[in-house]
C-alpha cells in the first residue's frame, strides 16, 4: 500500500481543497497523493518563495526549506514571503511562519544552513522531489549531482534580468514518467565565474521570480499527481519583456560524467572549485585595499587622489560617491587607461568590491603601482561613513 492510500482527508480539508477535488485530472486520488508528498526547496529566495506558497497551499504534506541567509530590505521587491516586520529574520524562520498560517495542515521542517557536499544527500534523502531555488552554480550542480545518486526527481528554474528558464530533470523512473536528462546533459561545465552575474549584480525584475516560481510548482504537482507532461527532457525559456514562451528539446547524454551510462561521478565533490568561484574574486592583497574610514582619512589628506568608479553607467543615478571620481566601466577599462595618472594613486571602487578588485588588479597589469580598492564598496561606504549615500 502507497502513502497516499492511507492519507484520509477531513471536512475541513476536502473544502479548503475543493477545487482540486473536482478537477478529474486530480481528485481524491491526487489530492491524498499530495498530502503524502516531501518536497525540498533549495533556497528560499525569488524562487524559492512563490514555490513554497503554492506548494503548501496545494496540500503538500511536507515541505523542507534550505536557506542560511537573513531577510534583506533589497529582498522585499520580488521576495513575497516577506515585509518589513521580519527583516533581518531568518529566511527559513519567517516563512515557516507564513507557510503555517496560510495552511496549518502542511509539516514544514527548516534547514537555517548553505547545502553542502557535506550535508546535502542526508538532507535530501528524506524528500520525494527537490526543487532548485538558488542563484547560483556551485548549487545548481551540487542540487543535480545529489538528485542523481539518491534517484529524486529535480525541478530547476533560474531567473536572470528579464528572461527566466524551467525543466524537470529526472534520472530515475518516477511516478510513471521515464527518466530523461539531467542538469550536466544541458550544461556540461559551468559558465567562467564573471560570465553570469548574480541578481545583485545584474538585477532582476520583481514579477520574474513569482511566474517561473509558479511553474515550477506546477511541475512538482505533475510528478507528484502523475498527470501531464512535465519538462522532462525540455527546456521552457521566457523573455517577460517580449512575452516569448518557448521551449527546445534535451538530449540525455550517455556519456554525462552523473547520469551516463558510465558514470564517473559516484560522490559529490567541491563545487566552489569545480564552478571556479575561488577565482571569481582576485586574491587582492590586505595593503592594496582600504577601509571606508582609510578612505576617508585619505581624502581628508591628499585631494590629489583620484577615486575610480567602475560601475556601468545606470548605477550612477542610483546613487554617486560623495566626491569627485572618475567613472570608467571596467568592461571599457583596459580601452580607457590612458585616461588616469599613474602618478597619483587610484582607489577603484564598485557597488560592493568585486568588479574593483578586477579594476585593481587590472592596472597592476598596466604599471599602475599605486592602487588600491575600497573593501565593501560604495555599500560599506555608506554604512559606516556616510548614510546619505544610498544603498543597492
Amino acid at each position: 500500500m502507497s502513502r497516499a492510500d492511507s492519507v484520509r482527508l477531513t471536512k475541513e480539508q476536502i473544502l479548503r481543497y475543493s477545487r482540486h477535488l473536482i478537477l478529474p485530472q486530480v481528485g481524491m486520488a491526487g489530492q491524498k497523493k499530495l498530502r503524502a508528498a516531501s518536497v525540498l526547496i533549495v533556497g528560499m529566495g525569488g524562487l524559492g518563495c512563490p514555490i513554497s506558497l503554492y506548494l503548501a497551499a496545494a496540500g503538500i504534506g511536507k515541505l523542507g526549506l534550505v536557506d542560511f541567509d537573513l531577510v534583506d530590505r533589497t529582498n522585499l521587491q520580488r521576495q513575497i514571503l516577506y515585509g518589513e516586520s521580519v527583516v533581518g529574520v531568518p529566511k527559513v524562520e519567517a516563512a515557516q511562519e507564513r507557510i503555517q498560517d496560510l495552511n496549518p495542515d502542511v509539516e514544514v521542517e527548516t534547514y537555517p544552513v548553505r547545502l553542502s557536499s557535506e550535508n546535502a544527500l542526508a538532507i535530501m534523502s528524506e524528500y520525494d522531489v527537490i526543487i532548485d531555488g538558488t542563484d547560483n552554480f556551485p548549487t545548481r550542480y551540487l542540487t543535480n549531482d545529489a538528485a542523481v545518486l539518491l534517484g529524486k526527481p529535480y525541478v530547476y528554474g533560474s531567473i536572470f534580468r528579464f528572461e527566466g528558464q524551467v525543466s524537470v530533470f529526472l534520472s530515475c523512473p518516477f511516478n510513471g514518467f521515464d527518466r530523461g536528462p539531467c542538469y550536466r546533459c544541458l550544461f556540461p561545465s559551468p559558465p567562467p565565474p564573471d560570465a553570469v552575474p548574480s541578481c545583485a549584480e545584474g538585477g532582476v525584475l520583481g514579477v520574474l521570480p513569482g511566474i517561473i516560481g509558479a511553474f515550477q510548482a506546477a511541475e512538482a504537482i505533475k510528478l507528484i499527481v502523475g498527470i501531464g507532461q512535465p519538462l522532462i527532457g525540455r527546456l521552457l525559456l521566457m523573455d517577460t519583456l517580449s512575452m516569448d514562451i518557448r521551449t527546445v528539446r534535451i538530449r540525455r547524454n550517455a556519456d554525462c560524467p552523473v547520469c551516463g551510462d558510465q558514470p564517473t561521478i559516484r560522490e559529490l565533490i567541491d563545487y566552489e572549485e569545480f564552478c571556479g568561484i575561488g577565482r571569481r574574486q582576485p586574491a587582492v592583497s590586505d595593503e592594496l585595499l582600504v577601509t571606508p574610514l582609510e578612505l576617508k582619512k585619505l581624502l581628508e589628506e591628499d585631494l590629489s587622489l583620484i577615486l575610480l568608479d567602475v560601475r556601468e553607467p545606470e548605477e550612477l543615478e542610483i546613487s554617486e560617491f560623495p566626491a569627485p571620481f572618475h567613472h570608467i566601466p571596467l568592461d571599457d577599462l583596459p580601452s580607457r587607461v590612458h585616461e588616469l595618472d599613474s602618478a597619483k594613486t587610484i582607489v577603484a571602487f564598485c557597488r560592493d568590491d568585486i568588479r574593483s578588485r578586477h579594476a585593481g588588479e587590472l592596472l597592476r597589469r598596466f604599471g599602475f603601482s599605486k592602487v588600491k580598492v575600497l573593501r565593501g564598496g560604495l555599500n560599506a561606504w555608506s554604512r559606516e561613513v556616510d548614510p546619505s549615500v544610498p544603498q543597492y
